[in-house]
């Protein structure tokens, strides 16, 4: 599949250049005919060789990105327990209360309910992000910890997406107690320890990076890594991907593996399902890249959370 594609790339390229040769001939012809001398023709013969080794280092780019190892993605759903059960359905209940019975009142209490539905996210992730009293367990924090120990037991280095600093703290306290080492880039990293972080990562054994989407999701070159760990559903799917290409990218020599960690049966498994939909159907309730919940109808808002 990748050298079929690799071909029809190059063909497309070649093509190109065809084209781009032939207009460069007709424009020399015509300087010809029109007596404006061979400096011009010569300029022109200059542009053509500079064309060809632009598409030259096009091409070996292409040829990069083809040969890049492959990525697999999986989707690892876990079941809550039921003290954060009982939260998450006690949330689902206020907002739909907010929402109200009608469109106007929707649209009256929007802000309201986006507002809920963060909340809601979080309890998914732990519900002590909101609970300070919460005594239970996270279903997805359990699941993230074992995977985390066995990806290192079998020798591999992992990045670790949240959207929630305050996720990441949580992460970084379980991390302590069982003596895991790792690095963490947030909003409020500098620059200078950004760089110095990512060039430690790629070079040493420690076996886990802690990013904050939004702050690490771009311009890191993390080939170090070979595992990539998504802790909560990005509403953006771009932005999500963008993350997984500090890892998966020019320069990795190793299968990159994808997980996203979903809560079974609540709104991460909704949205990703709409994510999906949006790739294979254009689904009409998502935007370009995302799932806009701003633009979401009262009905629509509503299945999301049954």
């Amino acid at each position: 599949e990748k050298a079929a594609e690799k071909q029809r790339l190059k063909d497309a390229a070649e093509r190109e250049k065809l084209k781009k040769q032939r207009e460069a001939e007709k424009a020399r012809k015509a300087a010809l005919e029109n007596g404006e001398g061979g400096n011009l023709s010569d300029r022109i013969d200059q542009g053509i060789g500079k064309l060809e080794a632009l598409y030259e280092k096009v091409w070996d780019i292409i040829d990069a990105i083809l040969d890049a190892p492959d990525k697999i993605e999986e989707t690892i759903k876990v079941k809550m327990e039921e003290k954060q059960r009982r939260l998450y359905d006690s949330q689902v209940l206020k907002i739909s209360n907010i929402v109200g019975e009608d469109e106007t009142g929707y649209e009256r209490n929007k802000i309201a309910v986006l507002a809920e539905l963060m909340k809601l996210r979080q309890i998914c992730c732990e519900p002590s992000l909101i609970y300070d009293d919460f005594d239970g367990e996270s279903a997805k924090s359990l699941a993230c910890m074992e995977m985390v120990r066995n990806a290192i037991e079998e020798g591999h280095k992992i990045l670790l997406f949240s959207q929630f600093t305050s996720m990441l703290e949580i992460i970084e306290e379980d991390l302590k107690k069982e003596g895991i080492r790792y690095y963490k880039i947030e909003g409020k990293t500098k620059k200078e320890d950004r760089l110095a972080y990512v060039e430690a990562f790629n070079e040493d054994d420690v076996p886990l990076f802690l990013i904050s989407l939004k702050a690490g999701g771009t311009g890191l070159n993390l080939t170090g890594a070979d595992i990539v760990i998504h802790y909560d559903p990005w509403w953006n799917l771009a932005a999500q991907n963008q993350a997984t290409d500090r890892a998966h990218r020019i320069g990795q020599k190793k299968v990159v593996t994808v997980y996203k960690i979903i809560a079974q049966d609540t709104i991460e498994e909704k949205i990703v399902d709409l994510q999906e939909k949006k790739m294979q159907l254009a689904d009409s309730i998502l935007s370009t890249d995302s799932v806009s919940l701003a633009s979401l109808g009262r009905d629509e808002l509503l299945a999301l959370l049954k």
